[in-house]
């Protein structure tokens, strides 16, 4: 894994370098609900005009609302290169994150696709359909700059704030016993480190790159230790709908090799993006 450490702004995970798939970038328009795919498979669209992808806010820079309270992020920029593909906008759902993992905003029709820095397990992947992973990600541990918390074995006795359905909450629940601190479970992750920059919880356990945003904004804040979890971001789709899974593959595959991927990567972390 390409890892970037705690410089300010480059203090994100990396992302997963892809060989090139030699395929064509279709351009096809939806006239109806469904739309052609690569291969006569067939793309389903709740609603043939848009690209209705789910999302659980807010987890900056990855998806969350800007100062005009627009939806945007590194996440909703990628989408946004599929809906063009399609020739369709793309309309965002929030919604909690477990509907997004279940699958069970695709058996509802509430959305064609989950993008919300989702990291791709086995259980989430029978659930639904993963695109190729387009992120590397690790946990990571934030701390008020004076607590004196340099390591997780500093926090015996203490609180650590979680993110409910995250795999946060579940590397902290595995090793809680063995560090000797307890979980505080909060329903998004603003709420969890803000309960550390308010000086309720002693720590957070999350996402690297969300942590290292947000120390960025909040320099009383900082990440001290990463834990080294191979975790990967991927899109999803409803298992009855793969031929929109291998859109967003192919979509991805010509963005890397035309650059756009590099310019929105480095829109967001402002550096270049890993290759191997």
């Amino acid at each position: 894994m390409t890892k970037l450490r705690s410089v300010a702004v480059a203090a994100v995970a990396g992302i997963a370098a892809f060989s090139l798939a030699a395929c064509a970038n279709n351009t096809a328009t939806p006239a109806a609900q469904d739309t052609a795919a690569a291969g006569g498979d067939q793309i389903k669209l709740v609603n043939p005009d848009k690209l209705t992808v789910c999302t659980h806010l807010a987890f900056k820079p990855f998806q969350f609302k800007d100062a005009s309270g627009k939806i945007v992020g590194y996440d909703v920029d990628l989408m946004d290169l599929v809906a063009e593909d399609l020739g369709v906008e793309q309309e965002i759902v929030d919604i909690s994150f477990d509907q997004i993992t279940s699958g069970s905003v695709f058996a509802a029709q509430k959305c064609d696709a989950g993008a919300a820095a989702i990291t791709i397990r086995e259980e989430r992947a029978k659930a639904a359909t993963f695109s190729q992973p387009y992120f590397d990600s690790t946990l990571a541990l934030l701390v008020k700059t004076d607590s004196g918390i340099t390591k997780v074995e500093d926090l015996q006795g203490k609180q650590v704030a979680v993110q409910t359905d995250t795999t946060g909450k579940d590397w902290a629940d595995e090793n809680a016993d063995k560090y000797g601190y307890t979980t505080r479970v909060f329903d998004d992750m603003p709420t969890g480190t803000n309960s550390v920059l308010g000086g309720v919880t002693a720590a957070t356990i999350n996402d690297n790159g969300v942590l290292f945003d947000f120390a960025k904004d909040n320099p009383t804040t900082k990440v001290v230790q990463e834990f080294e979890t191979g975790e990967q971001y991927g899109f999803n789709v409803g298992n009855d709908n793969k031929a929109l899974a291998e859109k967003i593959d192919e979509v991805l595959d010509a963005a890397r090799a035309d650059g756009r991927f590099n310019d929105i990567y480095k829109k967001w972390f402002g550096v270049d993006a890993p290759t191997k």
